[in-house]
């Protein structure tokens, strides 16, 4: 009667030792990608993509830095560079979605290079 009580405290110990550390891995992940942007280090970028073997289209909605997206990241650390490279791995139809467009327009960055890029892309 004691060994089955034992073996569901094992296996719950077990499995919450091995979610733990993927959660803060994803979370120093993410900051570091927000430092890079931020930076704008588009190489260093590149090469966390790499390293992870991740597609920054498939992780983008899931990066938020300082509550904004990378893209608004990028135009609020003055990072054409690397908001052009993030513009360029995203669907052009993501892009037009996002409402990025519109939010750069009514904050003041109508003059910057990445709004251009980021209109070519999404075709407008």
């Amino acid at each position: 009667m004691r060994l089955l009580p034992t073996l569901f405290c094992t296996a719950a110990v077990t499995l919450s030792l091995l979610v733990a550390p993927a959660a803060v891995a994803d979370d120093q992940l993410a900051a570091s990608m927000c430092d890079y942007v931020a930076a704008d280090d588009k190489n260093r970028l590149r090469k966390v993509l790499s390293d992870y073997r991740l597609r920054l289209r498939n992780i983008y909605d899931g990066v938020i830095c300082n509550g904004q997206s990378l893209i608004r990241h990028s135009f609020t650390s003055n990072a054409a560079d690397v908001g052009e490279f993030i513009a360029k791995q995203l669907p052009g139809s993501a892009i037009a979605d996002s409402g990025d467009i519109a939010w750069a327009e009514a904050n003041g960055f109508a003059a910057s290079p990445l709004l251009a890029v980021l209109k070519e892309r999404a075709g407008s």
